[in-house]
């Protein structure tokens, strides 16, 4: 079926704050949209069927069943197929006047200037503290607008970074809100999220995203939003510029904003939940949890949170084959790779997937 512009974006362009000039403002927009997730799958389909001209999707990961129940712009069929690829199709087929590109391999430290340099605004769409410092720190050193948003259990949290003032200078960037990476915050996989949280995250994102392009209402600007959906409220955290370019381009050059989520992992170091299904009686293992309150469908025989995870300090059985287990297998890898540093003829493997693959 074909359509025109003005059919498509009719309720829109009726409203007088957007009109034909405003509509004209989104076509020729082009948006980043890093992470195809709980956040950034619904915010790339709603700019795109808000008539954004050109969108690129970033992401590495493919859907997991575990996504189904909040990224719901992916089918059962999709499981085990590139995040990016997917959403890139599904957009396709209903954004007859948008551009959309894909990109699934992780963003970095050694890429991401090349990913932003194009694009009018970028957007935080990832569960990753690494990446969002990265994308942050970047984004002020090359002058972009930065949407960010992210989620911890029932709370949401939006701001939109590194704005152009009128005197020519920018707004307050995720440092100044949050100086320092925090160490021990975990994601939505080892936090657990509903997905109302997630679908109002999102598209508070969105707004600020239209907000930008057409030129109406106030931005988050210098501001944090911090929203709670079980008791219906928020507040918002008023911030100022202090923490500049500079600086942060010296930050820059010396962090390397890694994610173990973002890296292969050696499949020697890893066990199969079939395999381990079928070994679970084995006298010979010793199963560790690193993360506390995980709901496990067996018995550990001990729990160690990854940020204590001292390996100087853990007494080893070089009879013993040690399992090492969390959420999503990312942690758990990390400890494997501690212990094998440290003792390289132990017998220690990482539960591949982690219990949400069990």
């Amino acid at each position: 079926m074909s359509v025109t512009k003005e059919q498509l974006f009719k309720r829109q362009i009726t409203l007088s704050e957007i009109g034909k000039e405003g509509q004209d403002k989104l076509q020729k927009a082009s948006v980043l949209v890093v992470g195809c997730g709980g956040l950034g799958s619904p915010i790339a389909v709603y700019l795109a069927a808000s008539g954004i001209g050109k969108i690129h999707l970033v992401d590495f990961d493919t859907v997991d069943a575990s996504n189904l129940h909040r990224q719901v712009f992916y089918a059962l069929e999709d499981v085990g197929k590139s995040k990016a690829a997917v959403l890139s199709e599904f957009i396709k087929k209903r954004a007859a006047f948008t551009t959309v590109s894909f990109t699934d391999t992780p963003i970095t430290k050694e890429n991401v200037f090349e990913l932003i340099s194009t694009f009018d605004i970028i957007v935080d769409g990832t569960d990753s503290l690494p990446t969002k410092y990265l994308l942050n720190d970047a984004c002020v050193i090359k002058n972009k607008p930065l949407v960010y948003g992210s989620l911890y259990k029932f709370d949401g949290y939006v701001a939109t970074f590194n704005v152009l003032q009128k005197d020519g200078s920018y707004s307050a960037n995720l440092r100044d809100a949050f100086p320092e990476m925090a160490t021990d915050v975990p994601n939505c996989s080892e936090a657990g999220t509903m997905n109302a949280i997630v679908g109002l995250i999102a598209m508070q994102q969105v707004n600020e995203v239209l907000k930008l392009i057409t030129g109406i209402g106030k931005p988050l600007a210098n501001e944090l939003l911090i929203y709670n959906s079980l008791q219906n409220t928020q507040l918002k955290m008023k911030l100022k510029p202090i923490v500049l370019k500079e600086k942060i381009s010296n930050l820059f050059k010396i962090q390397t904003y890694f994610d173990a989520a973002c890296t292969l992992q050696n499949s020697d170091f890893q066990i199969s939940a079939a395999a381990l299904k079928e070994r679970l009686e084995d006298s010979s293992l010793e199963l560790i949890a690193v993360l506390p309150n995980l709901k496990l469908p067996f018995k550990v025989h001990q729990t160690i949170p990854i940020n204590e995870f001292n390996v100087d300090t853990i007494e080893v059985d070089f009879a013993k084959t040690y399992i090492m287990v969390c959420q999503r297998g990312i942690n758990s890898y990390r400890a494997t790779k501690m212990l094998k540093k440290k003792y390289p003829a132990l017998n220690v493997l990482s539960l591949s997937g982690g219990i949400s693959g069990y």
